[in-house]
């Protein structure tokens, strides 16, 4: 069963120009069309295919301070709060919930850690996060086969529909006066002395001096086109639904192999806690090569797999001409087969620790492709070499909480508003000026 976001129609009349064009309608690109059309600014967002139909629909729904690495926690503070204002200001249903979220924590090991990342974050932040005892982890989740040690609980954060959000943003910020295009891929960029001058699609070319790439995965490809160098690994991730359920867990938790979210349908998404794939391609050989010898990364919980993706991938230019087809109309949405194994470890283990879900029944298990980067922080910049273009990806499986947040970051950037946080920790540079980031979380 394909994924399926909620549809989003095109607007038909491609504009001669813009004030700031948007490419990628994921939720960092409509968050951000959204902000800016509120505004007043004239802004076109082109998506090549449908709206939310890759990573934006497909993620876990989770909307979590907790955990985070300390450079997001100010922009996801930021997030929430539009979030929880969200359905009142878009007038449609995004499914947010400030449901809260908990890590169960069944060892001392794990408990340690957790109390660490307390200590080091939560507290010097004012999180609304609490590390509480076995006994009352037990009655915020109950139903467990185990005694919990504790847990970190945050119960100001949430969870939200990915296939319902960034489509309600769209419809949002087109009734704001923003243009929408779908099935609209964009071939590359037009210059006049050295600054953007115009996006040049496969229906037409539009004038505009300042560009968002909000591209996803597909970030780094259209950057080498530009040669503009870019660490970025594709991550496959594997999530599924169930059908509608009682139980009485309304709080996104993980533990074990498992994390779940109790879904506005009465089902639960359910995906592993720790592991995810990245495919041997052509490209993320490059990277290797070119990047990540230089800088250090976690890579537990990552899997490599040669598969068919590497051909599928190889035969996809890297380099082309902007009155040619490009990549981007060759594959409108990116669709990986979800990893079976993995899925299997988290349902086994979830029928584990809460005997309510044996019985589940899986309705659709997706795959989706993660743009990551070394740091598993996101990108949120200008780009010097290119003056009038604003990089916003590499979200590193974080971005749908952030979404609102990063959208808010990136109006205040194209705007020379005062940035909403502090942008540095998010800059292009730093992958490049001798900083070599280390993550703090994984993607």
């Amino acid at each position: 069963m394909p994924v399926t976001p909620d549809h989003v129609y095109s607007d038909t009349d491609i504009p001669k120009k813009t004030t700031v064009a948007i490419i990628g309608g994921g939720i960092i690109g409509v968050a951000t069309a959204l902000e800016l059309a509120e505004r007043g600014v004239d802004v076109t967002l082109l998506e090549k295919g449908v709206i939310a139909g890759e990573q934006s629909s497909r993620n876990w729904g989770w909307c979590r301070q907790m955990g985070r690495d300390p450079r997001e926690i100010p922009l996801i503070l930021t997030a929430l709060e539009a979030w929880r204002g969200m359905n009142a200001r878009i007038g449609a249903e995004t499914g947010f919930r400030q449901s809260g979220i908990l890590y169960l924590c069944e060892t001392d090991a794990e408990l340690a850690a957790r109390e660490t990342w307390y200590e080091r974050n939560a507290k010097p932040f004012g999180l609304d996060t609490r590390l509480i005892s076995g006994e009352e982890a037990e009655s915020l989740q109950p139903g467990a086969t185990r005694r919990w040690k504790g847990a970190l609980f945050t119960s100001a954060d949430g969870r939200a529909e990915p296939f319902m959000a960034a489509p309600a943003m769209a419809r949002g910020a087109r009734a704001k006066g923003a243009k929408i295009f779908t099935h609209c891929a964009v071939r590359g960029l037009e210059t006049s002395a050295g600054k953007v001058s115009a996006v040049v699609t496969e229906k037409g070319r539009i004038a505009c001096d300042t560009v968002v790439l909000a591209g996803g995965a597909w970030s780094r490809r259209f950057l080498g086109n530009l040669d503009i160098p870019f660490p970025q690994l594709s991550v496959v991730n594997s999530v599924m639904r169930s059908a509608p359920i009682e139980t009485p867990l309304e709080r996104s938790c993980s533990a074990g192999k498992f994390a779940i979210r109790k879904r506005l349908d009465g089902g639960y998404t359910i995906t592993h806690r720790h592991l995810s794939v990245a495919d041997i391609v052509p490209d993320s050989v490059l990277l290797f090569r070119e990047f990540l010898p230089a800088l250090k990364v976690d890579w537990s919980g990552l899997r490599l797999r040669f598969g068919r993706r590497f051909f599928d991938e190889a035969r996809l230019k890297r380099r082309w001409a902007l009155d040619e087809t490009s990549p981007f109309e060759e594959v409108r949405v990116l669709d990986p087969e979800p990893v079976t194994s993995i899925l299997d470890e988290a349902s086994e283990s979830l029928k584990e620790f809460f005997p309510v879900f044996r019985d589940i029944e899986i309705v659709q298990r997706w795959g989706g492709v993660i743009d990551a980067t070394p740091d598993a922080v996101p990108v949120m910049s200008p780009i010097a070499q290119l003056p009038g273009l604003y990089l916003a990806t590499g979200f590193s499986g974080h971005g749908f909480g952030l979404g609102p947040g990063a959208g808010r970051l990136m109006a205040d950037l194209v705007t020379g508003a005062t940035p909403c946080v502090d942008p540095a920790p998010f800059r292009y540079t730093r992958y490049f000026d001798g900083t070599k980031p280390q993550p703090t979380t994984g993607f």
